[in-house]
């Protein structure tokens, strides 16, 4: 037949498979991220494994990236958080804010989705250290009398303690100066860092 027509392989075309897969990439960051928000699912990889099976997608199916669950997240809790949404991030960033001036002495920075606002009720509220010593912030919290617990080690962190605080579980990453001076700003996709917040753009986001 020459080279007029394509073979009948059963095959759909190239375009249409790339259109196929990336719904299906949003089918499944639209439901990971209702796991994440709604059942306080704070592992993305399990939540983006889970939500293709739930839809029935094969198990080779290319899963979202964290900036497609992201965005899926903020989408969500556009249409769904509401005034609860907005209450219960307040709530987070007040609880940040009254932690980040008590340890203000480590410079800590508030990220993730607390951060960010697509935080859910069940979302962590995580703070990011600087100490050359991670005994230096567990010292600080003994004398404060408040419960931590550490997790488990992270080539990104000379540690990771976690306080059940009244909002939520407050998540205090800990790095040395110069891992905090190494930090890229941008990640391999060549995206921005997530947002990050100092103690007085806390307090501003606060007072809006």
């Amino acid at each position: 037949m020459g080279g007029r027509y394509a073979a009948n392989t059963g095959r759909a075309p190239r375009s249409e498979s790339a259109s196929r897969e990336l719904q299906n990439r949003a089918r499944i960051a639209d439901l990971a991220a209702r796991f994440i928000v709604e059942h306080g699912l704070a592992d993305w990889s399990l939540a983006k494994r889970k939500a293709a099976r739930q839809l029935m997608l094969a198990q080779s199916c290319a899963l979202p990236g964290d900036d497609e669950i992201e965005t899926a997240l903020i989408a969500h809790q556009a249409l769904f958080g509401g005034e609860a949404h907005a209450a219960s991030l307040r709530r987070q960033r007040t609880e940040a804010l009254r932690w980040m001036r008590d340890l203000a002495s480590f410079e800590p920075v508030l990220t993730g989705g607390v951060a960010a606002g697509w935080a859910g009720e069940h979302s962590d509220i995580r703070l990011e250290l600087v100490a050359d010593d991670a005994k230096a912030v567990e010292l600080a919290l003994i004398n404060r009398g408040v419960a931590y617990r550490a997790a488990r080690e992270s080539p990104h962190a000379t540690a990771e303690l976690h306080v059940d605080a009244p909002a939520g579980v407050l998540r205090l990453i800990v790095r040395t100066t110069a891992m905090a001076r190494q930090r890229p700003r941008r990640d391999r996709q060549g995206r921005e860092e997530p947002r990050r917040l100092d103690s007085d753009a806390v307090a501003e986001l606060l007072k809006a």
